[in-house]
């Protein structure tokens, strides 16, 4: 690979080692300039404003990924430039991905269309000048495939309360957790990388599957199939440098989110008693820090394809 080359491309060491285990880096390395951009593309600016909801992907000061779900009316998400998106959304305290919000902060931002199954990612650099919300100086934004997303549409937010319950907090599941966990058919994932000069360069991405395609081990660690999508490698690659992730595991007919935080090992060639049906390779996350925000999002969805 030239300098010249090299210098143009948008994947790290960790992501090129897996493309590079299935045979596909030197594909990735010509097609990757051509479709992570360091701008919102026409398309990607006229679909943001749609979206009643973002997922988030951030880091603390600790050093932990935090992945977290922001709402607010369609618009609340606005590009004023090709380079900017604007988050009209206002400080939350009882969220851990708070902490990793702060002006200067890596971010990385995922807006998902449930009924469409649409998706686009972006990650950049957080401009804050006050309380309420923030701007991202995007630095890569790309498009994503539908698979995997299972349809819902929105029924309408919850009636406004009062207040809303304290989080719980805890370094390992409870059998709640553990319940929720076993039940999903879709979380989050926030991972990321230091970049030279100690900037951090942050991702959030979609899983999904079958209820149940997350395995949940009696100590508690969590056991997950990498099923086949675009070859990129985000979040793996990230693993590889940084082995540790957030998950967010929404209940989107109640609102409740389970956030937690911990350690990962990517197994990219499993032993024949691990292998997942319809996995290539899997990854393990053992949860440090857990924390249960009932009913913390007023939007409410229901799966369209429901038997």
């Amino acid at each position: 690979m030239s300098a010249q080359h090299a210098a143009a491309s948008p994947w790290h060491r960790g992501e090129v080692a897996i493309q590079e285990s299935v045979g596909l880096a030197g594909r990735l390395a010509e097609l990757g300039p051509r479709v992570i951009r360091d701008h919102l593309n026409a398309q990607h600016r006229a679909f943001f404003p749609l979206l009643p909801f973002a997922v988030i992907g951030s880091v603390d000061g600790e050093g932990r990924p935090w992945a977290t779900l922001r709402e607010g009316a369609p618009g609340f998400l606005h590009a004023p430039d090709p380079f900017h998106l604007r988050v009209e959304a206002p400080r939350d305290a009882d969220d851990p991905a708070e902490a990793g919000l702060l002006d200067g902060d890596g971010v990385a931002l995922l807006g998902i269309e449930l009924a469409t199954r649409r998706r686009n990612r972006l990650n950049g650099r957080i401009e804050r000048s006050g309380p309420e919300g923030f701007t991202v100086r995007v630095e890569q934004s790309f498009g994503n495939c539908p698979q995997y997303i299972r349809s819902r549409h929105e029924v309408g937010p919850d009636l406004p309360r009062a207040a809303r319950p304290r989080p719980l907090v805890s370094e390992r599941l409870d059998a709640a957790a553990r319940a929720v966990v076993a039940a999903a058919e879709t979380f989050f994932v926030a991972s990321a990388v230091e970049e030279a000069g100690g900037r951090r360069q942050v991702d959030v991405s979609h899983r999904g599957g079958p209820a149940g395609f997350v395995r949940v081990g009696a100590d508690g660690r969590l056991t997950i199939p990498d099923y086949s999508g675009n070859r990129f490698f985000n979040t793996l690659g990230n693993m590889l440098e940084n082995p540790r992730a957030g998950l967010v595991f929404p209940d989107f007919a109640t609102g409740d989110l389970l956030q937690m935080s911990g350690r990962t090992e990517v197994v990219l060639d499993p032993e024949p008693d691990e292998r997942i049906a319809g996995a290539e390779r899997l990854w393990r996350f053992v949860p440090e820090w857990v924390v249960f925000r009932a009913g913390a999002l007023r939007l409410r969805f229901a799966v369209v394809d429901a038997a």
